[in-house]
């Protein structure tokens, strides 16, 4: 991500996103309410209203539009914005019309708030300075093989299926198996690495990874050599992999990738929750009384409770974080795309982890 410029005086930061990382940074950042810059195309159509009606073109245009919703496509990875439109030429008469922008990579885009919240101005920040290259997580034991890409926003599996190999019983039977096996594996991984020079992760219960591991050195050198780590879980297939991100056996690997963050903060809510101490809230409720007496040391909220909530309600989480921010806490939005934003969705979309009990200071 780009920033070309940065005028909080007024509200006003222009962006250009640069990968599609930078384009889920906007879909968390752009909220209803704000007002979009961008170029775009319009269909305009000539000719008096009750001529005989003509069929209308695409010009492009300079639109500004105050922003009703914001969509993202899983499947095409794309970001767009729909609105009604403020600014336009007076010639297309397009003004108090609905419109949607779609946001593309390496196009300018200006993003207008009445007030820019810490956590977004992080996001923007935190987007420009990303080096950080996703990960290709493969999980494998002779019962499951899985292969995912950890982004900075959600884990997707790319492919997942069952292992068909005989017991020991049969040692010939079994070794000509697991070769089938490995093979598979491999072909599949040369698939999602064909697009990208991603690092690779081994995961795996047992001997199997470490096995898994020596065959990539034998048949694909290439890829063996870009496998950062190896590393021994409990489960096998996606379970594997995401036990891998809430136990920490990645932190090395992934300290600096959104979800970890994300992950690591939302397993340490349930950790607390489930042992009963005080030093924990969540449901707005509860947040929000800790937030006045200035406990909260990280709020968390689902980009879903932000995104779908009616205004009213909006406002409200939007002013229990920068309340939260101000009496010095962090905010983290967690995304629902994977399972540790949905177990906090499940609590209500808002927790806070607390620097003190609650309960001691509600007895004193």
């Amino acid at each position: 991500m780009k920033i070309l410029h940065k005028d909080l005086k007024h509200g006003r930061i222009k962006v250009i996103p640069e990968v599609l990382d930078d384009l889920w940074t906007l879909y968390n950042v752009i909220m209803r309410n704000d007002v979009v810059y961008a170029k775009t195309s319009r269909e305009v159509k000539r000719g008096e209203r009750y001529d005989q009606p003509e069929k209308g073109r695409r010009i492009p245009v300079f639109l500004g539009l105050k922003v009703k919703d914001v969509y993202w496509d899983r499947t095409l990875n794309r970001l767009r914005v729909h609105g009604i439109v403020t600014d336009a030429p007076e010639e297309i008469g397009a003004k108090g019309s609905h419109h949607t922008i779609n946001v593309t990579l390496n196009r300018p885009l200006t993003i207008l708030k009445e007030r820019w919240l810490k956590h977004h101005l992080e996001s923007l920040e935190k987007a420009t300075g990303r080096g950080i290259s996703p990960i290709i997580m493969v999980s494998v034991d002779d019962e499951r093989c899985c292969i995912a890409v950890l982004k900075h926003f959600r884990v997707e599996v790319k492919m997942e299926r069952a292992a068909m190999i005989p017991g020991k019983r049969n040692p010939s039977e079994r070794e000509r198996a697991v070769n089938e096996y490995f093979k598979m594996i491999l072909s599949s991984l040369r698939e999602v690495s064909s697009s990208a020079n991603y690092p690779i992760v081994i995961l795996g219960v047992g001997f199997t990874k470490d096995s898994f591991f020596k065959f990539l050195k034998d048949k694909a050198p290439d890829l063996a050599g870009r496998v950062s780590d190896v590393k021994g879980v409990n489960n096998s297939g996606l379970a594997g992999i995401m036990e891998a991100l809430r136990s920490g056996v990645l932190r090395k690997t992934v300290n600096r990738l959104r979800i970890s963050e994300e992950v690591k903060a939302v397993e340490e809510v349930l950790r607390r929750l489930g042992k009963g101490e005080g030093n924990v809230a969540y449901g707005f409720d509860e947040a929000e009384e800790a937030c006045l007496f200035g406990s909260i040391d990280t709020l968390l909220v689902t980009d879903v409770s932000l995104r779908e909530a009616e205004d009213d309600e909006r406002r409200k989480i939007e002013d229990l974080m920068r309340s939260v921010e101000e009496k010095g806490g962090r905010v983290i939005v967690v995304s629902t795309e994977h399972e540790a934003g949905l177990k906090l969705l499940s609590l209500g979309g808002v927790a806070a982890l607390l620097r003190f009990s609650l309960k001691q200071k509600t007895k004193t």
